[in-house]
């Protein structure tokens, strides 16, 4: 029984941590993407490609797609499905994506805030520390090459983060009746009409022309990033337990920062090692202040 224990907890770990891969390389592979397409395109496509994918995925395991949760997953996909997606995408014209890995390391703890903020809970001052403190450091970070004040960049960059936390909050809630990777898969059937047409509406001819790599980087945002990934992650919290599996998050900004280094080539600096090991620590300590 403690092989099989033991087994089953090394297997969730290891699909939490395929998920954050995944997750860590959206980023940079965006970048990639940004060369043939435009935000709006990648936004509307990704989404919709990912539909498809996860229609094959509902079908399979016999998932209902219409409930009384229907009002809240249709909440969820705006904010995750599109809300998350469009701010980064027009953010990452004007930032690298190692810089944007940093500015997005806080969103697990953002995640909490607001989670705190909607149920009504009152953490301990530790956890409101490390939540004000990760938040200062990261706008000290984004502010450290813009003297005048935040570029317009960040500004969505944070808005990608609140979109997000939001988007997670209210998907964290329908996952205590259903698992993780379906609410991600109903929430983007039900907004495929919208994606589906947004991509009508925002194709340009020369898109055609886009590439190769600009289009395997489109097909591996809606497959990998919107999809996939959310299957490993939340396969790997059931299988090895949030407390353990959960740390494996705090890694997904140095990824980032890799796979901007390795696939875009950018200059990684020892600043930005430096505040991502800031961020993380105080991610980290927020978790132990919940309890998580």
């Amino acid at each position: 029984m403690r092989h099989h224990s033991l087994s089953r907890e090394s297997l969730g770990f290891l699909l939490g941590f395929v998920g954050v891969v995944i997750f860590a390389a959206t980023l940079p592979v965006t970048r990639l993407a940004l060369e043939g397409f435009s935000p709006w395109f990648i936004t509307f496509g990704r989404a919709a490609l990912a539909a498809i994918a996860a229609s094959i995925g509902l079908v399979v395991a016999r998932q209902r797609l219409h409930d009384s949760d229907t009002g809240r997953i249709a909440l969820a996909a705006l904010f995750l499905v599109f809300g998350f997606p469009a701010f980064a995408n027009i953010a990452l014209q004007t930032v690298p994506a190692a810089h944007g890995g940093v500015v997005l390391g806080i969103l697990p703890l953002a995640t909490a805030v607001f989670a705190a903020i909607i149920a009504g809970e009152r953490p301990s001052g530790l956890f409101w520390f490390a939540s004000l403190a990760g938040a200062a450091l990261v706008v000290a970070f984004a502010l450290r090459n813009d003297a005048g004040g935040l570029a317009l960049g960040d500004i969505w960059l944070f808005c990608a983060a609140i979109s997000a936390s939001i988007g997670y909050v209210i998907s964290g809630g329908l996952s205590r009746r259903m698992a993780g990777w379906v609410v991600i898969s109903r929430a983007l059937v039900l907004a495929l009409p919208l994606s589906f047409a947004g991509s009508l509406l925002t194709w340009r001819p020369e898109f055609a022309d886009a590439s190769l790599r600009a289009w395997a980087a489109f097909f591996y945002l809606g497959l990998g990033s919107m999809f996939a990934g959310f299957w490993f992650w939340n396969a790997g919290l059931a299988l090895g337990g949030i407390a353990r599996v959960g740390q494996v998050q705090l890694l997904q900004t140095f990824f980032t920062v890799f796979f901007a280094w390795t696939l875009l080539a950018e200059p990684i600096g020892a600043d930005t090692l430096i505040f991502a090991a800031g961020v993380s620590a105080f991610v980290w300590l927020g978790r132990k202040a919940r309890g998580a």
